[in-house]
């Protein structure tokens, strides 16, 4: 169960995940041993899962934004053990979802440019059999973007 200084660590975190322990813990009011112990505990119970840096995709050449709506005529456990495995090691894949409504699937897809993107759809489609619709959208726009979950703090 979290209480309010919990949700204040994690709010903080995700926002900032370089402040120091001091800055922590003077945000919070804690000294810093209890400060440390609440992180690690936050850690070990799973509600901090990684602790990273974020990029900007187009200063890295990865500019091209793909949502991609997959249906699949399988719906069999080892089908689907392949498809997620499969899709889970391609690199380009940033978050896949199994879905509820007319698609089976949605990827958000990051890559180069149009071509890095077919080479990545040939990849794909080849790649598992079953696939009877894949649908692409591409962004043209970023609008918002965050990873900070709306914690009530």
């Amino acid at each position: 169960m979290l209480d309010k200084t919990d949700r204040m660590l994690l709010s903080l975190l995700q926002r900032d995940c370089t402040l120091s322990l001091q800055a922590l813990s003077e945000a919070v009011n804690l000294t810093s041993t209890p400060c440390w112990k609440r992180l690690k505990r936050l850690e070990e119970e799973g509600y901090i899962t990684a602790r990273v840096a974020l990029l900007d995709s187009d200063k890295v050449g990865l500019g091209l934004t793909a949502f991609v709506l997959l249906k699949t005529q399988h719906h069999n456990s080892t089908w689907y053990r392949e498809f997620s495995g499969f899709v889970s090691e391609m690199p380009e894949v940033l978050t896949f979802y199994r879905m509820a409504g007319e698609y089976d699937y949605l990827m958000q897809v990051q890559v180069a440019d149009m071509k890095s993107y077919d080479n990545f759809y040939k990849r794909l489609v080849n790649g598992i059999p079953g696939l009877v619709d894949v649908t692409s959208s591409f962004a043209m726009e970023r609008i918002k973007h965050t990873t900070a979950l709306p914690l009530q703090v």
